[in-house]
């Protein structure tokens, strides 16, 4: 049954070809995530956006403004028969400092919180797989990373979607090509 609150319902959305499947990452600001998961093998379609607040509808402003408690997310659209679901977990990882709560780098707030937002009871067992294995690699260092349902998506203001693949500010493009490990540079 439905949530009275729409922002609080499961992503109900569903990937452009039946075959493929849906992921939702937070891992800082999603410009650079989303960039690495653009040049995935596999990897059909991104979009950026936010996820897992109580605010429906939200906008960029209102979700820094930190009272919605969205993160900003990348939901990914992947082929699994090209691009299994731990290859999109390795790449998670590998983005950002999942032990730093609310925060990456410079950018501070709820909004940039790590977190998998999971689909299926199978890529729940993944992710909380993935992390317990993480959780080993890294020893004395707490993750952070939440793993819940992904819920409604609410996709983010067009001017940030493939944000750095169009040149952000400054018109600096950097390649989304699959493969490309070229590093990624973010700015806004």
């Amino acid at each position: 049954m439905a949530n009275s609150n729409a922002a609080l319902d499961p992503d109900l959305d569903s990937p452009t070809d039946p075959s493929d499947q849906l992921a939702q990452f937070g891992a800082g600001c999603f410009w650079g995530v989303e960039l690495a998961f653009q040049r995935l093998p596999g990897v059909v379609k991104t979009e950026v956006g936010y996820s897992q607040g109580h605010v429906p509808d939200p906008d960029y402003r209102l979700v820094c403004s930190g009272t919605t408690k969205h993160a900003e997310v990348v939901r990914v659209e992947f082929d699994p028969n090209q691009c299994p679901y731990s290859n999109l977990l390795d790449l998670f990882w590998s983005r950002h400092d999942p032990t730093t709560l609310n925060r990456q780098g410079g950018d501070v707030g709820t909004q940039y919180r790590s977190g998998i937002y999971y689909y299926s009871q199978e890529q729940e067992r993944l992710a909380k797989e993935s992390l317990a294995a993480k959780q080993n690699e890294l020893k004395d260092q707490k993750i952070v990373t939440e793993i819940l349902p992904a819920r409604r998506f609410y996709r983010a203001e067009e001017y940030h979607q493939q944000y750095l693949a169009k040149g952000g500010r400054n018109g600096q493009k950097q390649s989304a090509q699959k493969g490309c490990n070229d590093p990624i540079r973010c700015y806004g």
